[in-house]
């Protein structure tokens, strides 16, 4: 895709998340005024570390579409789905996809109603859950593609969490620094197996 089309793309974007923020409650209005930085951004540095081999993602809890959406626009070769139980913000991403020519499917659903019948090469969630909790929601899909990747961004607490989740699962992990959060990392998982 052209860089002019994907920054058209996202400045669309930008402007329908503007429009419909004061509707709905979709990103802290504290970060509104940063919004490019804080949320799109962030969500663009995790497309580094998509395997090029991948060709279906999952992004839990998708909320405004960070980073699921995100990266549907700059990797559109991806079959990219959107689980998300807020019915709001599913039409909101719908109305992304459609302005933005974007091809996602969006699940409004939560994810443990999510089918297992497709097994999704790598899952993204953003703020959404600890590392534990993140991992229990894949479980099924880890089980049934042994290739499979998990990207989370994590903030401060990230210590905490990965102690926690030792205690019941085996993986690989690529630590990464986040390029817009100094006390953020990008984890990314694989080779993952519960003990």
């Amino acid at each position: 895709m052209s860089t002019l089309l994907f920054d058209e793309k996202l400045k669309t974007y930008l402007a329908l998340l503007e429009k419909w923020q004061p509707k709905i409650n979709l990103i802290s209005n504290n970060t509104l005024d940063n919004a490019w930085n804080r949320h799109f951004v962030d969500s663009q540095q995790l497309e580094y570390f998509l395997p090029r081999s991948a060709k279906t993602l999952f992004d839990l809890g998708s909320g405004a579409g960070f980073p699921g959406l995100v990266l549907a626009i700059m990797r559109p070769d991806l079959n990219i789905s959107l689980v998300e139980s807020d019915q709001k913000k599913c039409s909101f991403l719908k109305t992304v996809s459609r302005e933005t020519d974007t091809a996602v499917s969006i699940y409004n659903e939560r994810i443990e109603s999510v089918s297992h019948e497709t097994d999704p090469d790598i899952v993204t969630a953003r703020a959404l859950a600890s590392l534990d909790k993140l991992f229990e929601y894949c479980a099924k899909w880890i089980e049934n593609n042994p290739n499979i990747t998990l990207i989370f961004p994590k903030g401060e607490n990230v210590n905490d969490e990965l102690e926690v989740l030792k205690q019941n699962w085996r993986y690989e992990l690529c630590t990464h620094q986040s390029k817009t959060d100094q006390n953020a990392k990008i984890l990314v998982f694989s080779s993952i197996y519960r003990m």
